[in-house]
């Protein structure tokens, strides 16, 4: 029988998309290990049970109250270790958040970076102050006060700035091969850009130093933990995701050449074909016949 945590993703996913805010209460929940790969929307969870987390190149385990914070950018699991597991979960999108003159701030916060502290323990007083927020979020979601956004986005940046008062858990374990999970992390992060669905919305990451700055780490260290990884250089890697997604927009879509090469992040069609033919050996054209 399915939980409120296992109702349907297509239905929470539905109302992000139009609203870009959901909230929901966790009932229960079984041993599981669940991955986030939407790459579309930030999650805070306020949950209570044994867990384990992993984030990055580094784990978590906790049995309590923990208050998580996810990052559509940074890949992460979470292994659900106890049978009764509760608590409340909101996800929202940058765009629904960022109506809020004090957005971009909140984003470059400890809570929201690679390097930071996703994950904080939660004493019993807190844990109360902070159900109730969420409480508070969950009625307003189902009124129709016309102002209920603004609201909910208070809601959510006084979680954020009581996180930020709190000090950060100190129960790491740093991942046996930091390099490894970093590779882990880039290769995720690559395969999140795509498909492309829509060249109103090109690529955006698409060198090395893009991938460094979204996972706030310092270029030649990602390169060196790919390259001792994966024997190949991030550089590589992206190009050949790159041509992959060309192909496949080439012989399945009826876009022409400029507009996959706007949708794959060429400025112009000529940069286009210079870098599909010198990483393939042919041109788009001869793949589209």
């Amino acid at each position: 029988m399915a939980t409120k945590t296992e109702r349907s993703v297509s239905e929470f996913n539905n109302d992000l998309k139009l609203k870009g805010f959901n909230v929901f209460q966790i009932e229960q929940d079984e041993n599981a290990v669940r991955t986030y790969s939407r790459k579309d929307f930030y999650k805070i969870c306020l949950t209570t049970g044994k867990s384990k987390i992993h984030y990055a190149d580094r784990s978590f385990e906790h049995e309590g109250t923990v208050l998580f914070f996810g990052n559509p950018h940074i890949p992460y699991s979470w292994e659900t270790i106890s049978r009764t597991y509760t608590g409340y979960t909101c996800l929202f999108s940058e765009e629904f958040l960022k109506f809020s003159e004090r957005s971009d701030s909140i984003f470059q916060s400890p809570l929201f970076k690679l390097g930071g502290t996703p994950v904080l323990a939660i004493n019993e007083q807190q844990r109360e102050f902070l159900n109730s927020i969420f409480r508070k979020m969950l009625e307003e979601q189902e009124t129709d006060y016309s102002y209920k956004d603004d609201l909910i986005r208070n809601y959510i940046h006084l979680i954020i700035h009581e996180a930020l008062k709190m000090e950060p858990s100190e129960n790491y374990d740093q991942h046996k091969n930091a390099a490894s999970r970093l590779a882990s992390v880039f290769l995720e992060l690559l395969e999140r850009q795509f498909p492309i669905e829509s060249s109103d919305n090109p690529l955006t990451l698409r060198a090395p130093q893009d991938y460094a700055n979204s996972l706030s780490v310092h270029v030649n260290y990602l390169n060196r933990s790919v390259k001792e990884v994966t024997g190949k250089p991030t550089s590589v890697h992206i190009a050949e995701r790159i041509v992959s997604e060309a192909k496949a927009l080439l012989q399945h879509t009826n876009w022409n050449i400029s507009e996959i090469a706007y949708a794959l992040g060429f400025e112009y069609p000529t940069y286009f074909n210079n870098f599909f033919k010198k990483v393939t050996g042919t041109t788009p054209k001869a793949v589209r016949l």
